[in-house]
């Protein structure tokens, strides 16, 4: 069974105390898609003989128990107190959360491994942190053990991310992250070509942007004293070298990992499934703007809602409540009658490996993304935030296999259907791109490189 830490209290070891094997402490940022692929991460440990165990904060742990009676109990899940209401987590946005990680997180995180030292069972090997988890890197060295960096996410965008000083030198940001010109460039010779509006920290007010900067630097800073990054990618994503660091790509790993439990934060209308086995073969639209994503505004929800029924062609919308409101009034019972179904949020894997899902109009997360090639599933681009506009570029500009919307209006979203729809093209490179991905040639040299790291953890460990 999963444990619960709550204020001024540590869990009982239970079981934990029984178990003999070495274990390592697993600390993903607060987030649906930095939690599944650390997940993930934690089966491949567990597969290796590990006991993994999974660090949330206090309110993320409930949301995920109010939609699951359990979860994997191979793994074990702690919830450490983060200093919200639990009554109340509206304030559990990025800042608010950025707060909790580093003002309340980190004695919690100290206590938990100091009595899981002190209290039997197995030595604690290694602590694995996602890399915007940053706060738990200082506390895994003052505990004096192994920490070892997690990126969930295209290794491109860490590259992006790490040439932010170079930026500020050649005068393309300001020292406190804002474009000094507008325009396009290529940050790296070998990247796509990107907007300066499309920087990974250029969400929200303009104060909201260089806090947002300041936590990238202060995040860059804290991974250079790491040695070892895995990263939730593919080999050949991944094969710059980097002199700081010994990188891993596991991301091939994650695609034959098979969980009892997905630790969903909501809960899944699986009613959409039956829906989709209505419609015919390669015909439904799903649109999905993922878990990360704010409200993209009412004006443009109510255009993309009535170019999706003026399409005439079939549709699955995942709309999380706060988006809801934003609908033109009628609009979900109207088309739920004859065209289209809307609900707050659907187990996706299953939805993109269904035969009648036809493409998928994506927010470009990367989860999502892999998911997409994963599933062979072009994709209608309209990122919104973050890294979703590097991943957009590769997904359009470099891979071929997906159109970037330039708006969500009539004409915008029926001609990119029809185009997505129709390339021929796009799907044979997509074909090409999933075996490159998806396929198993990369899995014995990532499954040795996995092997490896943990053999090092042991002996550092010793």
């Amino acid at each position: 069974m999963p444990y619960i830490c709550e204020d001024n209290c540590l869990p009982e070891m239970g079981n934990m105390r029984s178990s003999k094997k070495p274990r390592i402490i697993m600390v993903p940022y607060p987030a649906q898609g930095h939690v599944n692929p650390m997940q993930k991460l934690a089966m491949a440990f567990l597969n290796l003989g590990f006991e993994p165990i999974m660090v949330l904060p206090q309110y993320i742990y409930n949301q995920i128990m109010a939609h699951h009676h359990h979860l994997d109990d191979q793994i074990k899940w702690v919830g450490v107190s983060d200093g919200f209401d639990q009554k109340d987590t509206t304030t559990a946005d990025f800042f608010g959360i950025e707060s909790a990680m580093e003002n309340t997180m980190p004695s919690q995180l100290a206590k938990l491994i100091q009595k899981l030292q002190d209290g039997g069972g197995g030595t604690v090997v290694c602590v694995v942190v996602d890399l915007l988890a940053s706060w738990a890197i200082q506390v895994g060295h003052k505990c004096g053990i192994v920490v070892a960096g997690f990126w969930p996410v295209m290794f491109a965008t860490y590259r992006l991310i790490a040439s932010m000083p170079e930026m500020v030198r050649c005068g393309l940001i300001s020292e406190t992250g804002l474009p000094q010109h507008e325009g396009k460039f290529c940050s790296l010779p070998d990247m796509p070509i990107l907007d300066t509006q499309d920087l990974p920290w250029l969400t929200g007010t303009v104060a909201a942007k260089k806090a947002r900067f300041k936590f990238w630097k202060r995040t860059l800073e804290r991974s250079r004293t790491l040695r070892y990054l895995l990263v939730n990618s593919f080999s050949e994503e991944t094969k710059l070298e980097n002199s700081q660091m010994s990188l891993l790509p596991v991301g091939h790993l994650f695609n034959h990992i098979q969980t009892n439990n997905n630790p969903s934060f909501w809960e899944e209308d699986k009613s959409c499934l039956e829906w989709l086995d209505t419609q015919n073969p390669n015909s439904v639209i799903y649109i999905s703007f993922g878990s990360w994503v704010s409200p993209i505004g009412e004006a443009e929800l109510t255009s993309l809602a009535m170019a999706l029924e003026a399409s005439r062609r079939p549709y699955l919308w995942v709309l999380k409540k706060a988006w809801l409101e934003g609908l033109p009034n009628g609009f979900v019972e109207r088309v739920s009658k004859h065209q289209g179904k809307v609900v707050s949020w659907a187990p996706q894997m299953e939805v993109l490996r269904h035969q009648s899902v036809a493409c998928y109009l994506t927010h470009c997360g990367w989860n999502s993304t892999i998911e997409a090639i994963q599933f062979k599933k072009k994709m209608l681009c309209y990122p919104v935030a973050g890294d979703q506009f590097l991943n957009c570029a590769y997904i359009v500009q470099v891979w071929k296999v997906g159109m970037r919307l330039n708006g969500l209006g009539l004409k915008d979203v029926e001609e990119g259907i029809r185009m997505v729809m129709e390339d021929v093209e796009m799907e044979i490179r997509l074909m090409n791109l999933h075996d490159i991905v998806i396929g198993r040639d990369d899995d014995v040299k990532e499954d040795l490189n996995l092997k490896a790291f943990i053999e090092n953890m042991k002996k550092e460990a010793s």
